[in-house]
């Protein structure tokens, strides 16, 4: 309630990622401070034992995460503990740092929900970051999410390369990777969603090699099925431990903003309520093509208990916010929760 009727209408009134910077910087100061943990805790975690669930041999306190892309530099993880995560997801991170694309790069779409960025994998590289991350003392998961350093210049060999550092560097510090082969933001503008380019990705980085941590793949949410069919049973070769679905959407169909405004914008990872129903759509092939033997953390456009369900129904044992906590602010965890 004080986030939707004081805090959301100022920062609804400065740039996206100006008011993406803030909130980054509060939850930075919240994660060193123990004073602010617990009264952050306070006001918004409400343990919920029933919610429970063991999944690739990590213990989720309850399904509900904070997906990549809110803290891609691992500053805030005890801070989202505090709030009530059941687990978190940092990065994308990448071999070398990157500053990302040119601002303004960050959007609103308020009549629809949604956010559309092309922040370009910015991100302090994965040595700065997996050091970081290497005095965490989480109660809950760590995912690291991993994605190919935003550079045209690196192709081939060398990408794979750059995929595999930052792979072993999360490997201590992580108690899941999420391989992000979906990412559209970059100056290349590929995916490593070509079934080739996957199948190399994969036997570089063996996922399934004893030792290594339980590794997902995640998915862009313009995908058709038998496109997923055929990525899905490469992931399978090469023991992948599970999905998630879905990555952000360069599909603009439907939408209540105007062109004129969408044309303003330009190009971008479309996000929120705008993608709900295909995200879910992708979850529930997920689901049928690994007849439930997977898990599947669902991602897309949950911004209230109704959305969150309707991804566990469809097969997500996990979920995933993001752009509903820019609509709907940090007490979303607590209702999606009471409702579960």
């Amino acid at each position: 309630m004080i986030y939707k009727k004081l805090l959301k209408p100022l920062l609804f009134k400065t740039d996206a990622e100006k008011a993406h910077d803030w909130a980054l910087s509060i939850a930075s100061k919240t994660n060193n401070s123990p004073l602010l943990q617990t009264l952050a805790a306070s006001l918004y975690n409400e343990t919920r034992t029933e919610l429970e669930q063991e999944l690739f041999g990590l213990t989720f306190p309850n399904p509900i995460g904070l997906a990549a892309g809110f803290d891609k530099n691992g500053t805030t993880p005890r801070a989202m503990q505090a709030l009530g995560f059941g687990f978190v997801e940092v990065g994308s991170i990448t071999a070398q740092p990157s500053d990302g694309n040119p601002r303004p790069r960050a959007f609103r779409l308020p009549k629809d929900h949604s956010l559309i960025n092309r922040m370009g994998l910015n991100n302090e590289g994965a040595d700065a970051i997996t050091k970081r991350l290497s005095s965490l003392n989480l109660d809950i998961p760590l995912g690291v999410n991993i994605a190919k350093t935003n550079d045209a210049s690196i192709h081939g060999d060398a990408a794979l390369q750059d995929y595999l550092y930052s792979y072993e560097k999360a490997q201590p510090v992580a108690d899941y990777i999420t391989i992000n082969i979906s990412c559209p933001n970059t100056g290349e503008g590929k995916t490593f969603e070509d079934p080739e380019a996957l199948r190399d990705l994969l036997a570089t980085l063996e996922p399934g090699k004893e030792g290594q941590k339980p590794s997902l793949v995640k998915f862009t949410v313009d995908i058709e099925r038998e496109s997923l069919e055929n990525l899905v049973g490469i992931c399978e070769d090469f023991g992948v431990a599970g999905y998630v679905a879905t990555n952000t959407s360069s599909v603009r169909d439907q939408l209540a903003t105007g062109e004129d405004v969408l044309n303003r914008i330009g190009n971008g990872g479309l996000s929120g309520r705008a993608i709900q129903q295909r995200s879910t759509q992708v979850v529930q092939w997920l689901a049928e093509i690994t007849q439930n033997e997977k898990p599947i953390i669902g991602v897309g456009g949950i911004d209230s208990p109704r959305a969150a369900i309707e991804k566990i129904e469809a097969g997500a044992s996990l979920i995933q916010i993001y752009t509903g906590l820019v609509y709907e602010g940090p007490g979303l965890v607590k209702r999606i929760k009471r409702q579960l």
